[in-house]
């Protein structure tokens, strides 16, 4: 996947906690380094709480904010670029689709879209999963890992033909089920997540930001899946066949 020199981007980051909040500081900095006209948009609807300081990107100061406003207005500061955050959890098609258009929507005309899925829950993934076989254009980046271990698959769609397959490809399972929505969990079942680490969440985000780096400042990318383990600091990596390696 090959890029000009004068391309534009627009960036979506789904979800700004575990791993987003710890991508959203290499997108502005990436950007701001390529040098690109890049517009870069946060969606979260969840609020800082105390117990996320252990593990997530955030300052005492921030408990009671919305997350993504938080890391949005934080970074895009620093590198002079405007920022631009949903403080709502992406649940429709309608919205997602919109977000993801590179028409006239969000001012988009023309930019190369990437869509960044740091979501903790498959209902997300199977949203992005349908905007992802719709769309003519689009590279998706999604990134999931548990405590130690974990995912990062890069799906690219080029006009209208699937190129590399996106994370529900790579693993099926995803589709299946009916997890809800985090709008749709109680408290109690909210309260209630996976075990993560800070070492599984900074893996992560890493991996994913070389993606980003691949595609905006070196304008290639032949990267299809990365796993990790954050515990044997092994990472095993899928090429593109073209790479020959």
């Amino acid at each position: 996947m090959k890029f000009g020199e004068n391309d534009k981007f627009k960036i979506i980051l789904i979800g700004a906690g575990g791993t987003g909040g710890y991508i959203a500081p290499h997108l502005y900095r990436i950007a701001y380094a390529s040098g690109r006209d890049v517009r870069i948009i946060i969606a979260d609807g969840d609020i800082v709480e105390k117990k996320n300081l252990i593990r997530q990107n955030f300052v005492s100061c921030d408990v009671g904010r919305n997350k993504a406003q938080v890391v949005a207005e934080r970074y895009a500061s620093a590198f002079g670029i405007k920022a631009e955050y949903i403080p709502d959890f992406i649940e429709d098609k309608k919205t997602l689709k919109m977000l993801t258009d590179n028409g006239y929507y969000y001012n988009s005309e023309g930019r190369k879209v990437i869509l960044i899925g740091a979501v903790d829950n498959n209902r997300s993934r199977q949203l992005c999963h349908k905007i992802f076989n719709e769309t003519r254009n689009i590279i998706y980046i999604d990134s999931g890992n548990g405590e130690y271990t974990g995912q990062v698959v890069c799906g690219i769609r080029k006009n209208g033909r699937t190129i590399t397959k996106p994370v529900a490809g790579m693993y099926p399972d995803i589709l299946q089920g009916d997890e809800k929505f985090p709008t749709e969990l109680s408290c109690a079942e909210r309260s209630v997540s996976a075990p993560q680490s800070i070492a599984a969440n900074l893996f992560a985000s890493t991996i994913v930001a070389s993606i980003l780096y691949q595609l905006i400042v070196c304008g290639d990318l032949s990267v299809r899946k990365t796993t990790f383990s954050s515990q044997t600091m092994n990472t095993k990596t899928l090429l593109s066949k073209r790479s020959g390696r």
